[in-house]
């Protein structure tokens, strides 16, 4: 059976979207629990887990670092899918305590920001805590003696015995998070021929010292009508201000075009990485 590894503890909302696709998508496979995004990627990396689910962009937050930056060093892994997952947050609580008398709000760092309108309006004064997800938030509210609350979701909160205070708290209704599958790929993996799926990811370093040199391969992708959706810089952790390029693409333009423009952007790259064509998954 597949295995395949989540950021834990159970409740997450990376447990949430894979027990979304196991349900709806009816998949066969068994659910890991891991302690961080790293260690989901790296089990992956080392062939102790046949797949990884981790969150890679939210809607209202913008890209989740650990992730683009690992993919960005590794040789052996690839995206086999996407899923862009509907976040909603809520705010748990032990039973019995009132709102007005919570002390202190637990949450992962990405909730906190996506309900930081709710958090300023109607406890401007409280202790905010960070923690390690979303779920372990819950955790410690159910642990504490004290008057608290987590921003979690509502499985993390009924798991640990919590009640809903309020719900949907995030500040946009569209809040979402995209999800990438990460799988291992063998180095000596034969090139990408055929485009199947809706898009594509490659990540490349350019040479930033040259004037125009991101406008240059940009117009190689604009020219063969190849839409790219996304577009992510990151550092390239050698030289102060040197970076590398993450480009989600598109495949309606075709094989060729795809191909030529790939190859286009590898002349003008110090180097180039294509990490998967893949689907894209609505929730």
């Amino acid at each position: 059976m597949k295995t395949l590894g989540v950021l834990g503890p159970k409740g997450t909302h990376s447990e949430e979207a894979a027990l979304w696709l196991k349900k709806f998508l009816h998949e066969d496979f068994r659910l890991e629990i891991c302690a961080d995004i790293f260690d989901v990627l790296t089990a992956v990396k080392e062939k102790n887990l046949d797949a990884g689910l981790v969150p890679v962009e939210n809607s209202l937050e913008g890209s989740i670092n650990i992730t683009l930056d690992t993919l960005a060093r590794s040789d052996t892994l690839t995206v086999s899918r996407e899923l862009v997952w509907q976040v909603k947050n809520f705010l748990m609580t032990k039973p019995l305590v009132e709102v007005k008398a919570i002390k202190k709000i637990f949450s992962h760092t990405q909730p906190l920001a996506q309900c930081r309108k709710f958090l300023r309006k109607n406890f401007p004064d409280i202790e905010i805590i960070s923690t390690t997800s979303t779920a372990r938030a819950a955790e410690l509210v159910a642990e504490s003696d004290e008057n608290c609350a987590a921003i979690c979701t509502e499985r993390a909160g009924k798991l640990n015995g919590l009640t809903v205070a309020a719900k949907n708290i995030q500040d946009n209704p569209n809040n979402s998070t995209r999800f990438f599958e990460i799988r291992y790929k063998p180095r000596d993996a034969a090139p990408i021929e055929k485009f199947d799926g809706d898009k594509v990811l490659i990540i490349c370093q350019i040479d930033g010292s040259r004037a125009g040199s991101l406008c240059e391969v940009l117009e190689e992708f604009s020219k063969r009508g190849v839409n790219m959706t996304r577009i992510e810089s990151r550092p390239a952790r050698t030289i102060l201000g040197a970076y590398i390029f993450f480009f989600d693409l598109e495949t309606d333009a075709g094989d060729e075009a795809l191909r030529e423009s790939i190859k286009a952007v590898y002349d003008k790259s110090i180097w180039l990485k294509n990490l998967g064509v893949f689907p894209v998954i609505y929730a």
